[in-house]
């Protein structure tokens, strides 16, 4: 709305002027910084609301080098996992007084148009959400001292700051379950060209197996799919059949491919739990649905998002702190495909 006395946009001094208070005492109320009157208060959004006064967050931060958007990278949104992360992120940063800038990096060309646009508008902060990040942009963002958080992902470079779910807990969960149900051949399923959550989680999971004597490193059958998704599950599901190979316990680098393995299954005439216990990790809406009903592992989006925001207005104040590594507790969420009892061992036909 636009101050029609003046015939331009209403300004903080007009509103300072109209409640007949000084223009700091506007600018705490709407920076929400120091404390103010409530009666003074009352007065200053009422002004501002007579004027139509808006707060210029870019100007603002123009002025301070820093505005008030958070830079988001994403990639790969048809995952139901990353568009459930995205959405905790950018309710979690609106909280907090931010407004999100998103970006997909898919190429060079993006990537460079990221870093220019991140770098013109002064981000106050960037989030790293995408499982395999750019590298050269994280780097560029850390010389600009532009405070970087990566989720599920770590990157030995200094002065960013991880946010990953807890997956040596997950692994841990997996393997009592695996245990009570009796289970004795094991295996993990993971795609090639993985993320590092992926990778971490299949290391967590050999890890912890052998730690808890549940079985030896090289009794763990390594399952692969030549794509992530779906399809790539189903189809080693296939693979997996025609090559006569048997588990009784299967553990899933994430929901996707868990569906997908379970269903190749299902065309080849084993069916969970009956068969065999599968259990995934990520816990999407997809894995509650009747068809599936899997067990799964389950990432606190809500605690990580907060645990982001937290890494990135801490750094904000401090660039030269120790970097912070946190990690989210997970919990196992226990539903048909892998209860509490003993699976009759599934053989190729």
């Amino acid at each position: 709305m636009t101050n029609s006395r003046r015939g331009r946009s209403a300004s903080a001094e007009d509103v300072a002027k109209l409640a007949g208070v000084s223009r700091a005492s506007v600018s705490r109320v709407f920076s929400d910084q120091g404390n103010v009157a409530r009666e003074t208060r009352e007065k200053i959004l009422q002004a501002a609301n007579e004027l139509g006064y808006q707060v210029n967050f870019l100007a603002q931060g123009l002025n301070r080098k820093r505005s008030q958007l958070i830079g988001v990278v994403v990639a790969r949104l048809s995952d139901p996992f990353r568009s459930s992360l995205l959405e905790g992120l950018l309710s979690e940063i609106q909280r907090k007084g931010y407004q999100a800038l998103v970006t997909e990096v898919r190429d060079a060309n993006e990537l460079e148009m990221t870093i220019r646009r991140f770098t013109q508008f002064r981000v106050s902060g960037v989030v790293v959400t995408s499982g395999q990040p750019p590298a050269d942009l994280v780097k560029e963002c850390v010389q600009h001292n532009i405070p970087v958080v990566g989720i599920n992902r770590h990157m030995d470079i200094p002065d960013v700051d991880f946010v990953c779910s807890d997956n040596k807990m997950a692994a841990s969960l997996v393997a009592e379950q695996f245990t009570r149900c009796g289970c004795k051949s094991i295996g993990w399923l993971n795609y090639k060209e993985s993320t590092w959550s992926g990778i971490n989680r299949g290391e967590m999971f050999y890890q912890v197996m052998t730690e808890k004597g549940v079985c030896d490193e090289s009794d763990l059958l390594q399952i692969t799919a030549e794509m992530d998704g779906y399809e790539g599950g189903r189809q080693a599901a296939h693979r997996f059949c025609e090559q006569g190979k048997r588990v009784d316990g299967i553990f899933c680098a994430n929901a996707q491919l868990a569906c997908g393995f379970l269903d190749g299954m299902r065309e080849n005439g084993f069916d969970a739990p009956a068969n065999f216990h599968i259990i995934g990790f990520d816990n999407t809406p997809q894995t509650a649905q009747y068809s599936y009903r899997l067990t799964t592992i389950h990432q606190d989006v809500s605690e990580t998002a907060k645990r982001v925001l937290s890494c990135l207005e801490t750094r904000g104040q401090d660039p030269h702190i120790v970097q912070s590594i946190e990690e989210i507790p997970v919990k196992l969420v226990i539903r048909n495909t892998s209860p509490n009892f003993e699976p009759t061992m599934i053989r190729a036909k």
